[in-house]
């Protein structure tokens, strides 16, 4: 009995099956679409990682701080926003010239400010004379390139209540562990020449950029 190659090999474009590459393809499985729930939980997650971030820069690394005053006139202006790296001084010593934020000293009477930005003018060891409107450290005259021409320094800015006149005969001597601070408005600001010599465990940073307004970015 004769067999036909048919019996064999059905056909296979009538059955649909085999391998024929241009035969029909069912559709691909369709993707499970996430819950809302899982949504939500994912982004609480990134949201509390943002702001888990965020807090631990501002505790220990970077700051912005606002400035309220004109004491720091013209570096500074008032409205003034600027980033005041924290690690610094654990890294190196404060240097002369240093614009830093302090904590207000415990006896200052003004409630409303936590916080004062002045410009570091002498270290640990050293003597402040005010002189003929200049500014004196051991005996030599301070060269202050960040004050404008003219710039007049008085004792305790021409107020007689100020404690600190560092004159001639009675210089201000800088104890350890402190540094003595002063605006760069020596006519306005309540400065070392009031509070005294700062300590430096008061010393939240260093001031190093100003960000805000952007027309008046950059260093310090």
């Amino acid at each position: 009995m004769a067999i036909s190659s048919s019996d064999i090999f059905p056909d296979q474009s009538a059955s649909g099956t085999g391998s024929d590459p241009g035969g029909p393809v069912g559709p691909p499985p369709a993707r499970k679409q996430p819950s809302s729930t899982r949504s939500i939980v994912e982004w609480v997650v990134v949201i509390a990682g943002a702001i888990a971030v965020a807090l631990v820069i501002k505790t220990f690394a970077m700051q912005a701080f606002y400035i309220p005053s004109e004491s720091m006139k013209p570096t500074l202006e008032i409205n003034d926003r600027v980033l005041v790296n924290k690690l610094s001084y654990h890294l190196h010593d404060i240097n002369r010239g240093d614009i830093v934020v302090f904590e207000k000293p415990d006896g200052d009477v003004n409630d409303n400010i936590k916080d004062l930005i002045k410009r570091v003018i002498a270290l640990p060891g050293e003597t402040v004379v005010f002189d003929q409107n200049k500014v004196y450290i051991d005996g030599k005259q301070l060269d202050e390139p960040y004050l404008p021409a003219g710039t007049i320094t008085q004792q305790g800015p021409g107020l007689a209540s100020y404690p600190y006149k560092c004159t001639v005969d009675d210089p201000c001597k800088i104890p350890a562990d402190t540094v003595w601070v002063m605006g760069d408005n020596r006519t306005n600001s309540k400065d070392s020449r009031y509070l005294g010599p700062i300590p430096q465990d008061k010393i939240v940073g260093r001031a190093f950029v100003t960000v805000w307004p952007f027309s008046r970015f950059g260093g310090l």
